[in-house]
């Protein structure tokens, strides 16, 4: 069941007067076992919704018709995750410090949020009825942590014996009409070199169900660098991006796509430029750090020329250590525009160490260390390393950072150029 966490003003469930805190049970008849199930089920024209009350006296049995797909207005509370059970030998959660916030260890390998919101997952916790709900539900396109597709290295990859079938998982979603993407999470000498061609040319033999395949290198911590997994040389990642490029050159020649793609981070170890925005296709992956650098490069170009002038201003912009490169000209190039006096800060990542350089993931602490007293009138930072209770990875708040960098102002920001405007 699904307890309703608000309701629509002006929607069915409001003119029903059901009450938050109270529990959908049953639509016609069939168990409501999350927010998925839900959703699902409530698209009907007739339906018969039990709601439980909220304080367990008893349920009620509601009878409604309605337009095909039109809401209830109810806003469902967040499903609990379903955690992972795997033992990654790369996973990024063991290199958290043992101090980190409680939320910071979670990992999850929910299908439902590879559905909802394109995290990747393993398959590796579904059992039979899990794919038949799958199916049932049409959850299309999925989101598949793939790593190898050679049994033997996929389960030593992910620490648990099972995930070996996963070539014919795949090809039962396929055949469902259940579309995914796939990734690699690249470590050397576990699944690099003829396991990574393997692996590429076993995902494209499966054909159009498989919609794309990203690699990206590992990410390691501090805390686990070298615990086995350590990180690849340029040599190393130069190698993996000609796979990918020769898988490319395929892919375009037989289905017009360029199917394979390599993530930002690959590029920058292997000391190679990131490829233009037609490599990106139509940008399925930007959430996956593929092709988000040339997003940001493409919107700084496309926006640059209407920003207000800010002449005399002192502006901060944070980042981390490897996308200051990146930001550089860009601050140069709006500077020259604006006629403001724009600071690019590298701010190394005092948490988790400097194996971990991306803007997303720099602790409060950090920022507040590297903007402090220098005078800017204004102090730009990476929105992604917020979550949505407005806190950073290191649980400091955001309205606490702004005291700390008072009187300037401090603006969280997702596209340089619109955060300038904003100024």
């Amino acid at each position: 069941m699904i307890r309703i966490a608000d309701i629509l003003p002006g929607s069915i469930a409001d003119e029903l007067a059901l009450e938050i805190g109270s529990r959908v049970v049953r639509i016609n008849g069939e168990p409501v076992r999350d927010t998925l199930d839900f959703r699902f089920l409530e698209v009907d024209e007739e339906l018969e919704v039990e709601v439980a009350a909220a304080d367990g006296t008893g349920s009620v049995v509601y009878e409604i018709e309605k337009d095909a797909g039109e809401s209830l207005g109810i806003v469902p509370a967040a499903d609990t995750v379903r955690q992972c059970a795997n033992k990654c030998v790369f996973c990024f959660v063991d290199g958290n410090p043992t101090h980190a916030r409680q939320a910071l260890h979670l990992k999850d390998d929910d299908f439902r949020l590879s559905f909802t919101y394109g995290s990747y997952v393993t398959l590796t916790n579904l059992g039979p009825r899990g794919f038949e709900r799958l199916i049932e539900q049409r959850l299309s396109p999925l989101y598949v942590s793939v790593h190898a597709t050679e049994p033997t290295v996929r389960e030593r990859l992910l620490g648990v014996p099972r995930g070996g079938d996963l070539l014919e998982q795949l090809r039962t979603l396929n055949d469902a009409g259940i579309e995914v993407h796939t990734q690699v999470v690249l470590c050397p000498e576990w699944n690099d070199g003829a396991h990574l061609q393997r692996t590429i040319d076993d995902l494209w033999k499966l054909g159009d169900g498989v919609l794309s395949l990203s690699v990206v290198p590992v990410g390691l911590t501090r805390y686990n660098l070298n615990r086995p997994v350590r990180l690849l040389t340029p040599a190393e990642a130069g190698e993996a991006l000609a796979q990918v490029e020769q898988a490319r050159a395929r892919a375009l020649a037989e289905r017009g796509t360029g199917w394979a793609y390599a993530g930002d981070e690959l590029y920058f170890i292997a000391g190679r430029e990131v490829p233009p925005a037609p490599y990106y296709d139509d940008w399925p992956l930007t959430e996956n750090g593929v092709g988000s650098v040339r997003r940001l490069l493409a919107d700084f170009a496309a926006g640059i020329a209407g920003v207000q002038r800010l002449d005399g201003r002192r502006i901060a912009v944070l980042t981390g250590t490897r996308m200051a490169t990146v930001f550089a000209p860009l601050a140069r190039s709006a500077a020259q525009h604006t006629g403001a006096s724009i600071d690019v800060l590298a701010v190394r990542n005092t948490m988790f160490g400097d194996t971990v350089n991306t803007a997303g993931l720099l602790p409060g602490e950090a920022l507040r260390t590297a903007a402090q007293g220098r005078g800017y009138d204004a102090i730009l930072l990476p929105a992604e390393a917020l979550n949505d209770h407005g806190r950073f990875v290191d649980d400091i708040p955001l309205a606490e950072l702004v005291g700390a960098l008072s009187p300037a102002h401090v603006l969280p920001a997702h596209e340089f150029t619109a955060a300038l405007d904003a100024l």
